[in-house]
């Protein structure tokens, strides 16, 4: 009988090649690297239409009515999302058990990263910022705590989204609780951007405080934008016209 014969070291070097990305903690930190680039491009969008409210409401409500208008494919958008949001949770929270149960011994891969205050609170941030977001659909996308919201309409028949919002901010409360979650936000992003790079190997000695401002500097742009919202709403730079009511609780 013949025997089979031995795989030589060539075939054995292609199959190691071949180790499925779920299952390899270098593929599992480039699908946290991967979701969070998708998820900061939503968050960069997200943040620009959320800026058209300094135009008034007819410029807010008309982005609101296109953004409606696209019908299914804003449900893909929302399910890709969703999808990126749980596989970044997922696997981060899986690469932190790894990383624990692997100490004192360190990946391949090491993190050169310095270790601020950013990183050391990378998943109290994270959590507290989806903690938020499910909170803040709650309140503007699924109206549970206002269901007023849903006959608000413009003079156009268009969804009120500026009444809408201005009158969630003009609560101190909702106000504090949305700037101290965009704060945790940035506080993510900022060590998050510079961390992404590196994990795509994207990263030299020289390069890696360029990134590091970089993603410092990004971060706290996009708070900056999110924070003038309420801001503005509790300094009555954009406020409603006389005729229509705030909040019932803090006039």
């Amino acid at each position: 009988m013949t025997r089979p014969a031995t795989p030589s070291k060539a075939t054995k070097k292609s199959c190691a090649c071949c180790i499925p990305l779920l299952s390899s903690p270098i593929g599992r930190k480039w699908i946290v690297a991967l979701t969070g680039i998708a998820l900061i491009l939503f968050v960069i969008g997200h943040l620009l239409g959320n800026l058209s409210i300094f135009a008034g409401p007819d410029a807010m409500n008309a982005y609101a009515a296109f953004l409606k208008s696209t019908g299914e494919l804003l449900w893909v958008v929302r399910i890709v999302l969703l999808t990126c949001v749980a596989l970044h949770i997922w696997f981060t929270i899986t690469l932190w058990r790894e990383n624990l149960a692997a100490r004192p011994q360190k990946y391949a891969e090491k993190n050169d990263l310095g270790i601020t205050v950013y990183a050391r609170l990378m998943r109290i941030s994270g959590l507290t910022v989806l903690a938020f977001v499910l909170y803040h659909l709650a309140q503007f996308t699924w109206e549970a705590f206002n269901p007023e919201y849903k006959t608000w309409v413009d003079v156009q028949g268009r969804y009120d989204v500026y009444r809408m919002v201005v009158t969630a901010f003009s609560c101190p409360f909702v106000s504090a609780f949305y700037v101290l979650a965009v704060g945790l936000l940035g506080m993510h992003l900022s060590h998050g951007i510079a961390s992404l790079f590196q994990t795509l190997g994207l990263t030299t000695e020289k390069l890696r405080p360029v990134f590091e401002k970089g993603g410092l500097i990004i971060a706290w742009i996009i708070f900056l934008g999110f924070a003038s919202i309420p801001t503005a709403v509790l300094l009555h730079l954009v406020k409603l016209p006389s005729s229509l009511p705030t909040c019932p609780f803090c006039q």
